[in-house]
């Protein structure tokens, strides 16, 4: 399968493919779990190029009438799977440390009452 042509003196021309090489590249990209990046990585083309021969593939399905005969779908082939959580970690204190020139203070206060400790804090900081 030749996917280029040959450069003539130095000066860069579009690559012209196959359509024997577009549709085994869109094959590629129709199976589940594969990407069109990677596909177009190994075949040595752009991902916007094979994107766009995907989805010209997609509409030559359509029959005459405009009614979709064949879509490519993609397949989700994970599911959820419940895993089981370890239990959460008993609550510790919540411990403060002030300190203000060479005086420092230390409050241990129960984690149950969270709430009571951060309104304390909120009044002690304004």
């Amino acid at each position: 399968m030749d996917t280029s042509v040959a450069l003539s003196e130095g000066r860069r021309r579009r690559r012209k493919h196959s359509a024997e090489f577009k549709a085994h590249v869109v094959a590629a990209c129709s199976k589940p779990g594969v990407s069109l990046a990677s596909v177009a990585m190994a075949n040595g083309v752009n991902a916007n190029l094979v994107r766009r021969w995907t989805k010209d593939a997609d509409s030559e399905r359509e029959d005459f009438e405009g009614v979709v005969v064949a879509k490519r779908v993609k397949e989700t082939t994970t599911k959820f799977v419940p895993l089981p959580l370890p239990s959460p970690a008993p609550l510790s204190d919540i411990r403060v440390e002030l300190q203000r020139g060479a005086i420092k203070i230390v409050v241990t206060w129960p984690a149950t009452a969270a709430a009571q400790c951060a309104a304390w804090m909120r009044e002690l900081l304004q």
